[in-house]
């Protein structure tokens, strides 16, 4: 392949460290999305998610038989490091920049530059829903938006929630204080949502 491919990247975790997901989008010189990936990595901190991130767009990147890179991320902490402006020192990050670097001096061609979150929506799309899901997710456009989706009812005493997947049912005896619109779906403790 020719032409140059434009890798978007981002990786974040929700605790630092805590459960954590990445998103990569790798795109045409057109700019039309070839890939779009978001996938959960488990526990970890930001900056271990980020350098995921960039490994697996670089992986992507490859399967496509890219020869020529144009990577793009918002963790100035990583294209620092990849740059060689910031040392790498925490023992997490240093087999990361390895193989990193490693993937990175492959390409024929492979510049990588900072790209302010407002332009790395996408990639930060699919490593939220990653995380949210807790899997791997290809399309950040399947879900509806928030403003398509109907108002949260006011559960009242009484309300019954019945799980889908095993049968138990919940019984709501005292109603949240909470706003409706601050309301979560129940989620059954075999993990499936309730009463949606």
């Amino acid at each position: 392949m020719k032409e140059t491919l434009t890798l978007e990247f981002d990786g974040g975790s929700r605790g630092n460290p805590g459960p954590a997901g990445i998103g990569v989008v790798v795109r045409a010189a057109d700019g039309t999305a070839l890939v779009t990936l978001g996938r959960y990595i488990g526990k970890a901190t930001n900056n271990v998610a980020e350098y995921n991130a960039l490994i697996t767009a670089m992986e992507e990147a490859k399967k496509l038989g890219a020869t020529r890179i144009k990577v793009r991320g918002d963790s100035e902490l990583v294209v620092r490091q990849m740059t060689g402006v910031y040392r790498v020192k925490h023992p997490d990050l240093i087999p990361l920049h390895r193989e990193a670097t490693q993937l990175f001096n492959s390409f024929a061609s492979a510049s990588i530059e900072h790209n302010y979150r407002e332009k790395n929506e996408l990639a930060d799309r699919l490593g939220n829903l990653a995380m949210d899901r807790r899997a791997d997710v290809t399309d950040a456009e399947a879900d509806e938006s928030p403003l398509d989706t109907p108002a949260p009812k006011e559960p009242k005493a009484g309300d019954r929630a019945a799980c889908p997947r095993c049968g138990c049912v919940i019984e709501v005896r005292t109603p949240s204080s909470l706003r409706p619109h601050q309301l979560k779906a129940f989620t059954c403790q075999c993990g499936q949502k309730m009463g949606e």
